[in-house]
């Protein structure tokens, strides 16, 4: 039993800390050597009995009465309460059914999200070791809604992401060696404050600050002030959203034009060089990529751009591009493009130079890697082939049988019937959230394992009642932070929430394939499992390598980091060919054939500026810039003490720059109304004049609150900026997620405000 006296030790993608459990309400307190603490633990301070929590199995009624298949009424149907043991045996049966009926390739394993920072209870892990053991397989998702498109393009360019931004350039050569950093799309310390698996100590802002005190010139490229912290002491160049990449063109021309650039590097290190220069020169297409060809497409001055073109060579600089920047149309070019500009100037895999994609975006890039491995939960062997990149949920659901571009291949989208989700709410990641909800609208069923009443479980079939982190043990360690902590429980699961491993064991016990699924291990033996390839590896190392026992009693262990070596870009600058990058020509592709040969027009065989489709009009005059939320981990706990407290009238706060407040009659706190043809949201407002007076902000993570409008889209009530965000693809090389930005208009609303109902049960009976 847990004891209410004691604080607890655990961890979050938002920090490590300690918690005790006290009634209705949690008591939290940061990791004593977090020089800069997340305040976003707060949200645990309400949420374990929060309304809104799901306490027992669920079932939605159209699903019982009529049975399997497409219902129109998903999403707005009411529940019925039923039995662990009875919701179980259908929920068996049901899976049994598709797959017997229609195959593996008709079940998607859709279990996208930052649902535990444990390694043990990975909801992903979770549900995906089931699906391969229990059923034989399933439709799986690649890359993420992040960072979709910057996952296809590096391997192309100079190698996996992984090794591009996590084992690359540190915070520790930044303080001591850089002397400029080009931040495209900034370095927002709300990004930076998570990292998937747990952090200790957040360093970036000290990081930034010491540098900056030694001489080092930050430059923030954004359309927000806010996107760079003010202890960097940054230069603000307000660009125009999607045309970082112009800008970046700008600036090797004038490098190229003045003879400036490092040749010596290019000719040693990169390939495909020749084909760039005729485009960037204009040789190609007749259209020099100047400053002056920049200027009016960026809305940064010319004379701005040479100047900074000028004050780069010879520096110590690092080139840093933001996840934000490849989250839009052709999200591929800037993230290219970056790296080229960093060849240029001839300082890739320099320490505290080069190019670091995403430094600043997670808590995990820019760290050590540790020396010792951790455990994972093994996921089994999937048997089907089909897959499809993750942000191409709807498409797949309302297109079966078409066909879709990736990577320089032709797939089909299959055709799903079953849908199992657990750990994610694709109704915060995806857009067009009306499209989204048709989607799911055409399957036969639709299953949800959530700890409280998200969108996603309101439009589920099956919602499985499962446990908060708070409610488990669990290990929480990173590859990319040294403190291993053994997650203990803080309160007693609530209602009826059962872990997933436990659910899933029931299931697979049920489909005849218990001991495949939990290999004769309870939790607890499971995380002595994963445990010991640590243990083991400190005592390789001749660490002291304490016992699972002794560890789970001491409650964290300090783990040993490795050299901070720069990794393998800095093992190819010092010897290119004992270690080629892995790339088909082992240099630095500043064009390459490959893509080339895929033919997109979306994508061409160089870095190259594309217009976005999707740009403000004389009907929808503003740009939506749909980021991360401060005050919770996506739409993690949003009904959290912390979340709340941000809040105005219960709405999301949009903020608008006073200029276009005034010109639509907008006053600080009014409920506004933004809208495009695909839907609309209410939200507070703020004004700032740190903005590009062209765009208004709106966080996404809101949870889905829809009303149906007059016209058929939806009014989400709450604020949740993906009813208005379109659903398309990067491009064809990479189809990622393009919902950073969008466009709309924004007035004053002034009818009566509808309540906000977005942590309210839905309507229930007990069978």
């Amino acid at each position: 039993m847990t004891s209410s006296a004691a604080f607890l030790p655990h961890s979050s993608h938002w920090g490590v800390f300690t918690a005790r459990a006290e009634g209705e309400t949690v008591s939290v307190r940061p990791y004593p050597g977090d020089p800069d603490p997340n305040p976003i633990l707060d949200n645990f301070t309400n949420a374990l009995k929060h309304r809104a929590r799901v306490t027992t199995p669920m079932v939605r009624r159209g699903w019982l009465e009529r049975g399997p298949g497409p219902d129109a009424t998903r999403g707005s149907d009411d529940f019925v309460a039923m039995p662990w043991a009875e919701v179980l045996d259908r929920l068996a049966a049901e899976l049994q059914r598709v797959k017997d009926t229609y195959g593996n390739g008709a079940i998607f394993g859709g279990s996208y999200g930052w649902s535990s920072a444990g390694r043990f209870h990975h909801a992903q892990s979770q549900v995906h070791r089931f699906l391969n053991t229990a059923l034989g397989g399933y439709v799986r998702s690649v890359n993420s809604y992040s960072a979709g498109a910057s996952a296809v393009i590096l391997p192309h360019v100079l190698g996996s992401m992984e090794e591009v931004a996590r084992r690359n350039v540190t915070w520790e050569q930044i303080v001591e060696h850089s002397e400029v950093v080009l931040a495209f799309g900034g370095m927002a310390l709300k990004n930076s404050r998570v990292a998937s698996g747990g952090i200790s100590k957040h360093i970036e802002r000290s990081s930034m600050r010491d540098a900056a005190r030694r001489g080092c010139r930050f430059v923030s490229f954004s359309p927000l002030k806010s996107d760079m912290p003010d202890e960097a002491g940054f230069e603000w160049l307000p660009v125009r959203p999607t045309t970082d990449t112009a800008l970046m063109l700008a600036l090797v021309h004038s490098l190229v034009r003045d003879g400036l650039h490092d040749r010596a590097f290019i000719d040693q290190y990169c390939d495909g060089w020749a084909t760039f220069e005729d485009y960037l020169m204009g040789r190609a297409d007749g259209v020099a990529k100047s400053a002056e060809w920049a200027a009016p497409i960026c809305d940064i001055p010319a004379e701005q751009i040479e100047a900074l073109a000028k004050s780069l060579p010879g520096k110590r600089c690092l080139v840093v591009v933001a996840h934000s920047l490849q989250r839009a149309e052709h999200g591929e070019q800037p993230v290219w493009m970056g790296a080229v500009l960093a060849a240029a100037l001839g300082q890739l895999g320099l320490p505290g130079g080069g190019y670091n994609y995403a430094l600043g975006t997670l808590a995990h890039y820019g760290k050590r890697n540790n020396a010792v491995p951790a455990g994972a939960l093994p996921q089994g062997s999937n048997g089907v082939r089909e897959f499809i990149p993750v942000a191409r949920i709807t498409d797949m659901l309302l297109n079966p049988g078409q066909p879709f571009d990736y990577d320089g291949k032709q797939r089909n989208y299959p055709h799903i019937k079953l849908a199992y989700w657990a750990g994610g709410n694709p109704f915060h990641h995806h857009q067009d959230l009306a499209r989204l909800a048709e989607g799911f609208r055409t399957l036969d069923t639709f299953v949800v394992h959530e700890i409280a009443w998200t969108a996603t479980a309101r439009h589920a079939d099956i919602v499985l009642p499962c446990t908060m982190t708070l409610e488990r043990e669990d290990v929480g360690v990173t590859p990319t932070d040294p403190v291993m902590v053994a997650m203990h429980r803080i309160a007693e699961p609530h209602g009826l929430a059962r872990d997933d491993y436990d659910i899933f064991t029931d299931l697979a016990e049920r489909l005849g394939k218990r001991e495949a699924f939990t290999e004769g291990r309870d939790t607890r033996q499971w995380l002595a499992h994963l445990y010991e390839r640590t243990r083991q590896g400190l005592q390789d190392k001749g660490l002291e390598a304490p016992s699972f026992d002794e560890f789970w009693q001491r409650g964290n262990m300090d783990l040993p980091i490795g050299p901070d070596d720069g990794g393998l870009l800095r093992a190819f600058r010092q010897d290119p060919v004992a270690n080629p990058l892995p790339t088909p020509s082992g240099k630095a592709q500043i064009s390459s054939p490959t893509v080339a040969s895929f033919g997109y027009a979306d994508c061409p065989g160089h870095p190259a500026w594309l217009p976005a489709k999707e740009v403000p009009n004389n009907d929808y005059p503003l740009w939506l810039v749909a980021n991360q939320p401060a005050s919770r981990l996506h739409s993690q706990l949003d009904f959290g003490s912390h979340s709340q407290s941000t809040k105005r009238q219960q709405r999301e706060v949009c903020t608008l720059h006073p200029a276009a407040a005034a010109a639509r009659g907008i006053a600080e706190g009014d409920v506004v109304r933004l809208f495009n043809a695909r839907g609309a949201c209410l939200a507070s407002a703020a004004l700032s004049s740190d903005m590009r007076a062209d765009v208004v902000q709106l966080p996404t993570g809101a949870w889905y609150d829809p009303v149906i409008q007059e016209d058929g889209t939806p009014l989400c009530v709450h604020g949740n900026p993906n009813v208005l965000t379109q659903d398309v693809g990067t491009s064809s090389l990479a189809q990622g997620c393009s919902g950073q930005l969008g466009i709309v208009q924004i007035e004053k609303f002034t009818g009566a405000l509808p309540p906000v109902r977005a942590f309210e049960p839905p309507a229930a009976q007990t069978v």
